[in-house]
């Protein structure tokens, strides 16, 4: 049975509220998408963080998303994604161009050979992220593929969602800040032009 719940409001860290659309309505996914990608046209860093749980249906797509998946002007950034691939295929999709911020990303000074999505988002975002997710039970991790979620589920794949947005897009516009300062410090420094006056005769 097809469902709509939206919820405004959902605290991601800060003063940052989320709107969470929860659908398996194919027609309001089109019209979900079609307002994002709209979003999306007006970035330059066209960023979509993405969290995938579990499915078990693969039915549960249409053609509309699997596009947007594969569109390859959108990067993709979610965390620890090598089984997030695995689950895709199951259901036939790929997505174009996923960045795995795990492997992208080292936290400075970390002692672990992969630093966990908790300590990254303390470097990057802040703690407060971490200090305000609801964690989800052993239990409730049987429970993602049971329509419609609960509250918590929700909440939780939504900051898992936005913490991978948010991450990655301030690690981009750092790398572009890097970048540009580099190229304006090896510019060579621009000659003042000379002026130079021409003074015909003249009679006094």
């Amino acid at each position: 049975m097809a469902f709509v719940d939206e919820y405004q409001g959902v605290e991601a860290h800060g003063t940052t509220k989320l709107h969470v659309i929860h659908t398996n309505d194919k027609k309001q996914m089109a019209i979900t998408l079609a307002q994002y990608e709209r979003h999306l046209s007006l970035q330059h860093h066209k960023i979509v963080g993405i969290d995938l749980e579990y499915n078990n249906d693969p039915e549960a797509t249409c053609t509309i998303f699997d596009n947007f998946l594969a569109d390859p002007r959108y990067t993709f950034a979610g965390f620890s994604i090598d089984v997030d691939k695995t689950r895709l295929e199951r259901v036939n999709l790929e997505v174009a161009n996923f960045v795995d911020i795990q492997k992208e990303w080292k936290v400075p000074e970390a002692t672990k050979e992969l630093d966990s999505l908790g300590d990254v988002s303390g470097m990057i975002i802040d703690d407060y992220y971490n200090n305000m997710k609801k964690k989800i039970t052993d239990d409730e991790h049987k429970h993602w593929a049971t329509l419609p979620l609960s509250m918590r589920h929700i909440e939780y794949a939504a900051k898992d969602a936005y913490a991978a947005y948010e991450i990655w897009n301030r690690i981009t516009l750092t790398q572009d800040g890097l970048r540009r300062a580099k190229l304006e410090k090896e510019e060579p420094p621009k000659k003042r032009a000379r002026s130079s006056w021409g003074w015909g005769d003249a009679n006094w």
